[in-house]
């Protein structure tokens, strides 16, 4: 070989089984070389493709990282270079590397490879099949080890492409860390790359996508979850190419509702934004965007065989849905009706997504609704009687929570529940003072206000969970938002009781202003 290619001025490879067959030959060039298209098929997790590549190299480089990236993506046994003497045509130094077994929960920075000691080719003397089967034994010890750990939740990798600061992109992937946590799975891996400019058909660069594919492969991940909206054909080529189920940000989201639905009402309007959603992603054949969603993250909900229909069953669908939400709507509009012939007035706790709206709602009421410490942990709206320290009644709504980049079709699924909000007579935003991203949180809240036509109803800012933020935070958290919305800022905790006194004196006070205004305007 080492002869041969250095007489025809090429570079020379060829795939070796493990009984010491020659499966493949490929010719490349002085520089470089390919191997043939195995069309990346997965091999077991717990075995190498049973292949190992030699090929030579004219100059004079060892084990370069395109080696190293075929050695990870095909799964390859053994890579080994052969450096090709110029003058004489004869091989000198052999190098070579493997794979290391890794188990699912072992992140590290460390590469994935070991390389072995160089050696003349008269000095090899490695036992290669002793070498292969004790790393697949060890794999195997690994994953069965890491399964057992796992409950079978589904294994991600997050990634993060931004444009902007990086800091930006690295507190994004913490919400979308929550997110996936709030989905029940088990986040692998958080990859962020900064780039001057978006790659239109993959977000991330050739290099960078390789890089994924080498880790999804060495933890063993089945997800990959993007932090930002992908097309139809960006998710197509994605999951080609890592012949993994790719999502976007947004369906992780629905999702999480998906999971979370309880009522009858909310299902049906899950689905609906779902249907929405995936739409004008329907591609038909087997390079569907969709085509690997056959459950778990990503696919609940319409399931596979809706989303595998043509475009016109699943318009028909839609239409179906929104003419069962649009009457749902309607009743709810009745029973909203019949609340404010009882004159009573209504205060609806709004605010980001686990700022700690339901746990506040059974501090002030005595109630027993669900509360967790989680993303969306409430979906379907809840009303409760409050009676305030001037001996007011009122009816206190808890709402579902909002979150930056709300998908628009879920947004416009769950407007008969969102219009709960537009009755109301005051607006407690209820904020997680401790969170280092609490302006951001703040600001999305008043967008999505804004974007519903809601900021005209008087607002209430209430900084909650300030046992667990200093005084200075608190202190400037309430200056900025008194100046920036020129509302009123109460701190409170909503698991201490004794903090939420002030909190009611002051919805009263409000509430009063409130009910005094169309008297006024008698006069």
């Amino acid at each position: 070989m080492s002869e041969l290619s250095n007489e025809i001025g090429r570079q020379l490879g060829v795939l070796i089984d493990r009984k010491g067959h020659v499966e493949y030959v490929t010719v490349g060039t002085a520089k470089g070389i390919e191997l043939p298209d195995f069309g990346r098929a997965r091999v077991s997790a717990d075995r190498f493709r049973g292949l190992r590549f030699v090929h030579t190299q004219l100059q004079g480089e060892r084990l370069t990282q395109d080696d190293l990236t075929d050695l990870a993506l095909l799964r390859l046994d053994l890579i080994s270079v052969i450096r090709v003497e110029k003058e004489t045509g004869l091989p000198g130094l052999v190098y070579s590397a493997h794979l290391l077994p890794t188990a699912s929960e072992d992140i590290s920075d460390d590469e994935p490879y070991e390389f072995l000691e160089p050696q003349i080719p008269a000095h090899l003397d490695t036992d290669f099949l002793r070498l292969i089967n004790s790393l697949e034994n060890e794999m195997a010890r690994v994953r069965l080890t890491a399964r057992a750990r796992e409950t079978n939740r589904e294994r991600v990798i997050l990634v993060g492409v931004t444009t902007k600061r990086i800091d930006e992109a690295e507190e994004s992937m913490i919400e979308l860390a929550e997110l996936a946590e709030s989905a029940n799975v088990v986040v692998l891996d958080k990859i962020i790359q900064r780039r001057q400019k978006i790659d239109p058909k993959t977000l991330i660069g050739r290099g960078k996508l390789d890089e994924l594919l080498i880790r999804s492969m060495q933890v063993g991940a089945d997800l990959i979850v993007f932090d930002t909206e992908l097309s139809a054909t960006q998710v197509r080529i994605l999951s080609e190419a890592t012949e993994l189920k790719v999502i976007d940000r947004p369906q992780l989201i629905l999702d999480i509702f998906a999971q979370r639905a309880q009522s009858h009402e909310g299902k049906l309007q899950v689905e609906l934004a779902q249907l929405k959603y995936l739409l004008p992603r329907l591609v038909k054949g087997q390079n569907s965007a969709f085509s690997r969603l056959a459950g778990g993250i990503g696919g609940r909900g319409p399931g596979e065989t809706k989303l595998e229909t043509d475009r016109r069953r699943v318009r028909d669908k839609i239409s179906q849905l929104e003419k069962q939400v649009d009457k749902l709507g309607r009743q709810r509009q009745e029973r909203r009706k019949n609340r404010l012939q009882k004159s009573l007035p209504i205060i609806s706790l709004v605010g980001y997504t686990n700022a700690g709206k339901s746990t506040l709602l059974n501090a002030l009421t005595q109630s027993s609704v669900h509360a967790e410490k989680r993303m969306f942990a409430t979906l379907d709206p809840t009303s409760r009687r409050l009676r305030l320290p001037f001996d007011q009644e009122v009816i206190i709504n808890d709402t579902v929570g909002f979150i930056r980049d709300l998908p628009e079709p879920l947004v416009a699924a769950f407007r008969a529940t969102l219009e709960e909000i537009s009755s109301s007579d005051l607006l407690v935003h209820v904020v997680d003072v401790s969170n280092p991203q609490v302006m951001q949180q703040i600001e999305s809240v008043d967008k999505i206000l804004r974007d519903l036509k809601l900021k005209e109803i008087e607002q209430i800012i209430v900084l909650n969970k300030s046992d667990l933020a200093d005084a200075e935070t608190i202190e400037t958290v309430s200056r900025r938002v008194s100046l920036d919305n020129q509302v009123k800022c109460v701190a409170i905790s909503a698991i201490r009781n004794e903090t939420l006194r002030p909190l009611a004196e002051e919805i009263g006070l409000a509430i009063g202003r409130e009910m005094s205004e169309p008297a006024l305007a008698n006069i």
